[in-house]
């Protein structure tokens, strides 16, 4: 007998309450991943800027997938807190091997009749599509279950796929126990299966640990069902890339670089011009409208959304940006914000979280707005720190111009009007407001209001000293 299982809280209510499902997945995410020689669970280290896990989830829904059951051990609080209600959960609280793994989802799955497809959590490059397609196949060809093969170049250390002369698997061979022969086999196991559930789960209640491991093999389910004289298929992934895992560092940025080119492709082939795909890195959710521009050593990260006609680079970073058309943007760092169409981003200028900037704002060069509103058509040409500010329709901020909004304690909103017209090396002293059409001079640091059409001047008279050089001297 397997051991007891302990059953976490339902994080999630699946379509159609308590009915059974067509389809169900069980996402193996149990393991520390000790290559990785991380504090964090293997399944969520990023690539492609989510957790390796979402990626899985997102394949599996886009599958048709109506449950998804993740099961979890190291690191189980952390995995469930950063996948929320997008799952149901189960813990492996000891790691005794694949079967044991999905043994742990046979309380939530004992009113199911249909189809379960056992995942691996760190597969980020799996596709909806591909998995939409294995599915279909397991149905179609009335197997009892399915594995997803791979094709693979070298395929020195997979576990061969040995078929019978009808194409039904035979059995499945590790590289360590094959022979010359079978060694020539280059489609392999991919850790990814169809079962219908009641057959894996009378199977999995015969799969012992008699092995130098001691743990329990899901492997070990084929051949109990094929000697039952239930068929057993696989199908072949189009690409292997697909199915490949990640185990190391190394494998990490493998498969952010495969991720990375294959959304570089997606947005070349709708529309969009990379000028050098191999120094640009966009995650996997970004979207970029049609004719815009990417310049090299761009980065577009999670939440990221580029509009039509955009110039974008080089050496850009976004990262959850909301960007209208027509917008251009060269050395920048932008992050939580939102752009509108026509605005001009000049070199080393930041814009950080909350700030909205209107249509046909023109930012210029080492410019840093944070937490602000900025009205359309206002320019901040250069070397201004606008933060905690609402500011209007059509104004010219003066080179050097800052807004003074933390006492050392608490920090204040400044408001200017439309049309106002800030002088250079100005200090907006918040909280303050500078009414419609008013003036700054040059070199003011103001405190108070200054009323609608008003010039405010607040510096020191200007003094010479004569013969001041002489008596230096």
């Amino acid at each position: 007998m397997l051991p007891i299982v302990m059953i976490l809280p339902m994080r999630r209510e699946y379509n159609g309450g308590d009915r059974m499902s067509d389809l169900v997945t069980v996402i193996l995410a149990a393991g520390k991943g000790t290559r990785m020689k991380s504090k964090l669970p293997k399944v969520l280290h990023k690539v492609g800027g989510k957790p390796m896990l979402e990626h899985v989830l997102d394949a599996a829904d886009e599958a048709g997938a109506e449950r998804n059951i993740v099961v979890t051990g190291f690191g189980g609080d952390m995995v469930r807190k950063t996948i929320g209600s997008r799952a149901e959960f189960v813990e492996q609280t000891e790691q005794l091997g694949t079967g044991h793994a999905v043994q742990q989802a046979k309380p939530l799955l004992n009113e199911e009749t249909g189809t379960v497809m056992v995942l691996c959590g760190d597969t980020p490059l799996l596709t909806g599509a591909s998995l939409k397609k294995f599915v279909e196949a397991h149905k179609e060809t009335g197997a009892s279950a399915t594995v997803l093969t791979a094709i693979m170049p070298d395929a020195t250390g997979y576990g061969r796929i040995v078929r019978t002369p009808a194409g039904t698997v035979e059995r499945i061979v590790e590289h360590k126990d094959a022979t010359d022969e079978e060694r020539k086999i280059h489609e392999v196991n991919s850790g990814i299966y169809c079962f219908e559930a009641a057959d894996l789960f009378q199977a999995l209640s015969q799969v012992t640990n008699d092995n130098a491991q001691g743990e329990y093999y899901l492997p070990d389910v084929l051949g109990i069902l094929r000697d039952e004289g239930r068929k057993i298929w696989a199908v072949a992934a189009d690409d292997y890339e697909e199915t490949l895992g990640v185990n190391s560092r190394v494998q990490l940025a493998q498969a952010e670089k495969i991720l990375r080119t294959r959304k570089n492709r997606e947005l070349m082939e709708s529309g969009v011009t990379i000028m050098d795909p191999d120094t640009t890195y966009i995650d996997s959710d970004v979207e970029v409208g049609m004719d815009t521009v990417i310049y090299p050593n761009t980065w577009l990260e999670h939440g990221t959304k580029i509009g039509e006609c955009c110039e974008i680079g080089p050496s850009a970073r976004f990262q959850n940006v909301k960007c209208g058309n027509n917008v251009t943007g060269q050395f920048v760092y932008a992050h939580d914000c939102e752009i509108e169409d026509g605005v001009i981003l000049g070199q080393f200028t930041h814009i950080r979280p909350n700030t909205h900037l209107s249509k046909k704002v023109k930012i210029g060069n080492f410019i840093e707005v944070k937490n602000s509103n900025i009205g359309e058509g206002t320019k901040l040409p250069h070397l201004s720190y606008i933060g905690d500010c609402d500011m209007g329709s059509g104004v010219n901020m003066g080179c050097g111009t800052i807004t003074v909004n933390y006492d050392g304690k608490k920090k204040y909103r400044t408001k200017v009007g439309d049309d106002a017209f800030i002088g250079c090396n100005s200090n907006l002293v918040a909280p303050v407001e500078i009414c419609d059409n008013a003036y700054i001079g040059a070199g003011s640091t103001i405190t108070q209001k200054v009323p609608e059409g008003e010039l405010a001047i607040a510096r020191a008279r200007q003094k010479n000293i004569p013969h001041w050089h002489d008596k230096r001297k």
